[in-house]
């Protein structure tokens, strides 16, 4: 099958698991230093692209990101402009014509630039801090998309249990480096990340309760503790579709997927629907 269209599907429901690898060899390309810079992208762009991050994990020598993008027409034409002038900063004098408003509108929107921006910004800074030259990232990232709801919330919890799974930590919430971390190390700050995963038991919760379902929901996931080894073992035979797979979720959300994917790229041999990657 051709490779995945990098602008977002029309389906509000949908969302991308982002991930992306470095070209250099080693499992510690990325130390503190550098995966605190790599989070500081995340969260600068996420303020400039019409984008919602539900959650991140940096490993030594990957990166995950769970992210939803936003349709541009939701956004005024002055909102637009203040996050031209935060992406330029005081670098240089700006002519907002019409034409560069609808430019950008388009561009903020774009899951394909918004990631691209975070590589190649961060390329940038680690071959000057380094003293080198040359790619520092593999080819295009992977990217998967998923049903806002239980796919979603199935997804977050493999991403923040990565460290976890590398013995790296015991909790994941001991590791700063993922959305868990993030959450009980900052209380969110900035609001960089949102809990609004499409899960009814979310529903008129407010954020430390949602936090606290989130974190037991995680725990049980990943097995931490002993009376949790069989749900461990059950997600854990199914963790390679959370990376691997085209679509997770309901049988229905697939099927639509797949349906504007084949228009998009006018395929006329029929896809058959794998029930294995639906997530439901």
């Amino acid at each position: 099958m051709a490779r995945i269209p990098r602008k977002f599907l029309k389906n509000p429901n949908a969302a991308y698991h982002v991930i992306s690898r470095t070209a250099l060899p080693g499992h510690n390309v990325l130390g503190p230093a550098e995966k605190d810079h790599l989070l500081y992208l995340f969260r600068w762009l996420s303020k400039i692209f019409f984008v919602e991050v539900y959650g991140f994990c940096i490993m030594g020598n990957h990166f995950h990101l769970l992210c939803r993008m936003l349709p541009p027409e939701s956004f005024s034409d002055e909102e637009i402009i203040y996050r031209i002038k935060l992406y330029y900063g005081d670098r240089r004098k700006i002519c907002l014509t019409r034409d560069r408003i609808v430019y950008f509108r388009k561009r903020f929107s774009d899951l394909s630039r918004f990631v691209q921006e975070i590589k190649q910004r961060f390329s940038r800074w680690y071959n000057k801090i380094h003293n080198r030259k040359g790619y520092f990232w593999s080819d295009r990232f992977k990217s998967v998309i998923i049903e806002k709801g239980e796919a979603l919330l199935n997804c977050l919890a493999y991403i923040d249990l990565n460290p976890v799974r590398a013995g790296l930590v015991e909790r994941p919430e001991h590791y700063r480096w993922c959305s868990l971390g993030y959450h009980l190390g900052t209380g969110n700050k900035e609001e960089f990340l949102s809990t609004n995963l499409g899960i009814i038991e979310f529903t008129n919760k407010g954020y430390r309760k949602r936090l606290e379902i989130y974190r037991k929901f995680v725990y049980g996931k990943g097995g931490i503790g002993d009376r949790h080894k069989v749900n461990k073992d059950s997600f854990q035979q199914r963790i390679r579709y959370f990376s691997e797979g085209l679509f997770i979720g309901t049988e229905k959300f697939v099927k639509e997927a797949l349906a504007e994917l084949k228009e998009r790229l006018g395929l006329k041999r029929k896809v058959i629907f794998i029930d294995a990657y639906a997530y439901s």
